[in-house]
């Protein structure tokens, strides 16, 4: 879905031969529910998921040109957050003085929304958050590994298109906070268990809404190209560019945005309601 500010990178991509890992050399990661969630890595106290290092497939030989091709990448292991940041966390940071407080918030209603994601914030103002919590915010890599795992899913929870109850997405338009937005910790019930999955809409690292409900903001500037020319060992992304990357989809788009591959970008001090993020930490740290 196309939205003001944010845009698919598509245009003519020259691809080229080299041999790939199958997923099937890679293996799959540990079932969600075995991995192992640790509270309180970052000054906000939100619960992280340790991401072990390893190769896993990126990009998609499917997909739009930006997502081409299908690539082999090495990452050291990192934490990453289970949750997209909320709206209760993200209070606390503004309230902290790090950050100038919008003229229009309303303390009583991000107190009685503080389970639903932030949103609404500029790239700037996502990677202020991260610092202030002594984190940053993941690479485009970090953030399609830890929604994808190792097995070259489409979806955080496989092949299977989405359902509503484990994945919020095509809402239509904004209604409110509570209505629009899904708690942070939803999507492991309902049809989920009835079409066999167990573990919701989690993805395999038991990440929660990686995909739908808010996009997130990851580190890297935006290059339709990148991947045609990235190394394949924790790459940054470009050095400079104009746009940001954005990843997951949102409660806006239809299923396409919400493959684990969809890359999007934006300004940097772009700010929209379908916009959040979540942080990432180096695994020494």
């Amino acid at each position: 879905m196309m939205r003001q500010g944010i845009c698919w990178g598509v245009g003519f991509v020259i691809l080229f031969t080299a041999p790939l890992v199958g997923a099937a050399d890679i293996g799959a990661p540990p079932p969600a529910s075995t991995v192992a969630v640790e509270s309180v890595k970052g000054k906000d106290g939100a619960p992280m998921v340790r991401i072990p290092a390893g190769a896993f497939l990126m990009g998609s030989n499917d997909g739009l040109p930006n997502e081409r091709p299908e690539h082999t990448v090495t990452l050291n292991d990192f934490y990453i957050d289970q949750y997209e940041v909320t709206a209760g966390r993200y209070q606390k940071f503004l309230e902290s003085g790090k950050q100038e407080i919008p003229p229009v918030q309303n303390d009583d209603a991000v107190s009685s929304l503080e389970d639903r994601p932030a949103v609404g914030m500029t790239w700037t103002e996502a990677a202020n958050y991260c610092k202030w919590a002594g984190k940053r915010l993941p690479t485009e890599a970090e953030w399609e590994k830890a929604a994808r795992g190792r097995d070259g899913r489409r979806y955080p929870w496989g092949d299977m298109q989405p359902f509503v109850d484990i994945a919020n997405y095509n809402r239509g338009l904004w209604v409110s906070e509570a209505v629009t937005l899904v708690p942070v910790g939803s999507g492991l019930e309902g049809m989920s268990v009835r079409h066999g999955l167990k573990e919701g809409g989690k993805s395999p690292y038991g990440l929660f809404h990686m995909a739908g409900n808010a996009a997130e903001w990851v580190n890297d500037w935006y290059d339709r190209e990148y991947y045609q020319k990235s190394p394949d060992k924790n790459p940054p992304g470009p050095s400079t560019g104009e746009k940001r990357v954005l990843r997951g989809g949102s409660w806006a788009d239809l299923p396409t945005a919400l493959r684990v591959t969809a890359r999007f970008s934006a300004e940097p001090e772009f700010e929209d309601r379908t916009v959040g993020f979540r942080c990432a930490m180096d695994a020494g740290k």
